[in-house]
């Protein structure tokens, strides 16, 4: 496999609006940020990911832009974000945002030109369709509605989404519009940033015809259409090719097979992805499932591919809660964390996951602010659900897990704010904060600078081949990674229960643990050992 500095980055992901606010309106914004670089860079990261802070009327927490060179009085402004851009700079950090193009706001100027007429210059900027005898175009879904079409009366014509009906997507068949887009990319990279995060890629590519489908609740018909990779290798060549901008994209809907066309080194499209086989497929942790999309990942995409490794993120409820144990929360948070850090791929920290932060179970459904979660709740309440049952089945996957305020320190609101947060903070701040991670050399933040620290300075771990020892055990994950005579062990209990096992090494050959391991044959709950040991 080529090296690339890329390839050995650990990214760090800052949802802003929860992470820090520096003037006491109760959201995060940009200065929060800067206030904190310090602590980011302390971590040994390389790469911050910054949620969008673009201007929105923030429908869905930003991903709703209705202007793609300004920046959301909530988040600050442009001379704050610039500011954050250098400073990031001065202390060896690249950033890089998110390129939301697939849709707009609907209060994006070229929506409202769009709705406008039918003969407006950027009239088919959009996706419209007629109706068929009053009713939508057709059967499909969005993520956030049960249908993707909306009528709109000045045209009266339906236009398209993939996601609420205020986020229309927007017509990349229309060659004004990519024009329009790969311009805003230079703008962007003219400021400074390092690369783009890029909001479900796959999907600007759509459906030859609009027809209806057997099953519309399997919504992979909205992405992964015949014709994506000539408009990624479009704006590779418009935009790309020749920088050293990071791209990264978010490509649901997606195997190994088709993801290798993503990110084939020869193929100038994108240099890494996210896939959602586990974070979108699997409800809770799997291991013998978990361990055969590891496999085949792998074997798909190396040596010519790199993939992402990730848990959870703004999206996705976080990984002790969903994967792990909070009853273990310390073991199988760092258990989890040297899973990851080990496995082939890009690892990326969403803010919180270093100090171990859990989810959160609102009892209230009116306390979730996350448009999926009110949208797809309302749905099944109108349907004749109970609420309670709706909201207990619903509670594990809301996106709002994730996005209770970053834990600082025991103060008011966690550190997060001196006024009144903008969402809930989780009850268990007092105990699982920053500031008590920071005195407990035995915290996972401590165990997190040591796993990045080792992937700095040991290229096994970024470059090493992959192989399985036990791929039928489900409780038990071991494999090795193997570079130049090197080879590094990962023994993993994934499991609440103590487990034997022969794949145990000599104490000497150890290099870091949870747990002041005693029986090298057995492993406690959640135990994680990584061992080193020469080739003959």
């Amino acid at each position: 496999m080529n090296r690339a500095w890329w390839k050995e980055a650990v990214v760090y992901q800052v949802y802003w609006r929860s992470f820090k606010d520096s003037d006491g309106d109760g959201m995060g914004d940009l200065r929060g940020v800067m206030e904190k670089l310090d602590y980011i860079a302390s971590l040994g990261v390389d790469v911050i990911w910054l949620n969008p802070c673009y201007t929105s009327p923030d429908v869905d927490n930003g991903y709703d832009i209705s202007d793609y060179y300004t920046i959301m009085k909530k988040a600050g402004t442009m001379s704050d974000l610039e500011a954050l851009i250098t400073a990031a700079h001065e202390r060896g950090l690249k950033l890089i945002l998110d390129l939301v193009v697939n849709h707009t706001s609907d209060q994006h100027a070229w929506f409202k030109e769009s709705r406008s007429s039918r003969t407006n210059e950027k009239a088919d900027w959009y996706i419209w369709q007629d109706g068929v005898k009053g009713t939508p175009p057709n059967n499909w879904r969005s993520y956030f509605a049960p249908s993707p079409w909306t009528w709109d009366e000045t045209r009266e014509q339906y236009y398209f989404h993939s996601f609420a009906s205020e986020q229309p997507d927007l017509n990349w068949e229309q060659p004004a519009v990519r024009e329009a887009v790969y311009s805003m990319m230079h703008w962007w990279a003219d400021k400074g940033i390092d690369g783009f995060r890029m909001d479900v890629i796959n999907l600007i590519k759509k459906r030859a015809t609009y027809d209806d489908v057997a099953d519309p609740l399997d919504l992979s018909y909205l992405g992964n259409q015949p014709g994506i990779h000539e408009l990624l290798q479009e704006m590779h060549r418009e935009v790309l090719a020749g920088t050293d901008l990071f791209t990264v994209g978010e490509i649901p809907f997606v195997g190994p097979e088709d993801g290798l066309l993503y990110v084939g080194e020869e193929r100038d499209e994108l240099r890494t992805l996210f896939h959602f086989e586990v974070a979108d497929d699997m409800e809770t942790m799997d291991l013998p499932r978990f361990k055969q999309i590891q496999k085949r990942w792998y074997e798909a995409l190396y040596p010519s591919g790199v993939a992402s490794q990730f848990l959870n993120n703004h999206d996705h409820t976080r990984q002790v809660t969903r994967f792990g144990s909070e009853r273990y929360r310390v073991e199988s948070a760092k258990l989890l964390g040297l899973m990851l850090h080990t496995l082939p791929g890009i690892p990326y920290i969403y803010q919180g996951e270093e100090i171990g932060m859990t989810g959160i179970r609102f009892s209230d459904p009116e306390s979730y602010q996350d448009v999926a979660f009110r949208n797809q709740y309302a749905e099944r309440i109108a349907a004749g659900e109970s609420p309670g049952t709706v909201l207990s089945s619903m509670q594990l996957r809301a996106r709002d897990n994730s996005r209770t305020p970053m834990q600082w320190n025991t103060g008011k609101a966690a550190g997060f704010t001196i006024g009144t947060p903008w969402m809930a903070v989780n009850p268990n701040y007092r105990e699982i904060n920053v500031e008590a991670a920071e005195q407990d050399p035995n915290s996972v933040l401590a165990f997190y600078r040591k796993l990045i620290d080792l992937r700095k300075t040991h290229p096994v771990m970024v470059y090493g081949i992959y192989r399985d020892l036990a791929i039928q055990d489900p409780y038990l994950y071991v494999y090795e990674r193997v570079l130049d005579g090197v080879t590094w062990r990962v023994v993993l209990n994934v499991h609440d229960e103590p487990v034997t096992t022969t794949f145990g090494l000599p104490e000497e050959q150890l290099i870091l643990t949870n747990y002041d391991t005693a029986d090298i044959n057995r492993l406690a709950p959640y135990e994680a050992r990584l061992y080193q040991y020469e080739m003959p």
